[in-house]
């Protein structure tokens, strides 16, 4: 009659060593890797005969346990200047990792069953009840109120109303479209131009709005570009002249 063995089931390969640290009572920095691996390795081999597809994860840290025991069994060069890097050191990472992460698990568990007995009871009060409002004295509601006071009363509401103002947009002024006809300043800036020959840029724009200097100067471009005029500065500092072509 063969001997039939049950195996634990365990929710991954990191559940399995964590396990074995636990029954063999090892310090999981500082695990003993040649004995959980020969552990770790019998409990795999009994999952190949049962189920292949399962055991798939296992088998990947099975490779990896072996790895890391081949590089502890061999012999390490002294470096006297820097720390030789241990082979477990990611290993742990992971187990540290996914204990913190089971026991999360545990407490949010926990917190399920726990609201699953909490009972609650919806209002039970006649529609009466819960409609009643207490009536208003206003003989006890001002009573304590004079004139000092409706005045104290005054004075904050206004101080609320005046931070409220916004102390910078509160002192703009109206804003106004102001509209210019292109044609129009066109025109003007030719008869000007042939009124006054060889004159400045800088008397061009004397008494005029902003609005108006922009419309000027983009006149003047559009007019040098065609040709209509040719301006001329002797040097960086001299102003600009405009002479008709």
């Amino acid at each position: 009659m063969a001997l039939e063995v049950k195996l634990e089931v365990f929710e991954g390969p990191l559940d399995l060593l964590l396990h074995l640290i636990d029954k063999n009572k090892v310090n999981i920095y500082d695990i003993p890797i040649a004995i959980i691996t020969d552990q770790y390795l019998d409990y795999v081999a009994g999952m190949e005969k049962r189920d292949l597809n399962v055991a798939s994860e296992f088998l990947v840290m099975a490779a990896m346990l072996l790895d890391i025991k081949s590089r502890m069994l061999l012999p390490k060069e002294p470096e006297p200047d820097e720390e030789a890097e241990d082979p477990r050191q990611e290993l742990v990472e992971k187990l540290l990792e996914y204990k913190m992460y089971r026991y999360m698990s545990y407490e949010l568990r926990d917190r399920l069953l726990d609201a699953d007995r909490a009972m609650f009871r919806q209002s039970s009060l006649p529609e009466e009840v819960a409609a009643y409002e207490e009536p208003v004295n206003l003989e006890e509601l001002m009573a304590d109120v004079n004139l000092i006071k409706l005045r104290e009363i005054f004075n904050e509401v206004m101080r609320r109303s005046e931070d409220k103002i916004d102390p910078v947009r509160s002192k703009f002024g109206r804003i106004e479209k102001e509209e210019i006809d292109l044609e129009e300043r066109a025109g003007y800036v030719r008869e000007y131009i042939v009124n006054n020959p060889n004159c400045s840029f800088r008397q061009l724009l004397v008494r005029n709005s902003r609005m108006e200097i922009i419309v000027t100067f983009l006149v003047v471009l559009e007019m040098i570009k065609s040709g209509a005029i040719r301006v001329i500065q002797e040097s960086r500092t001299d102003d600009i002249l405009i002479a008709s072509l």
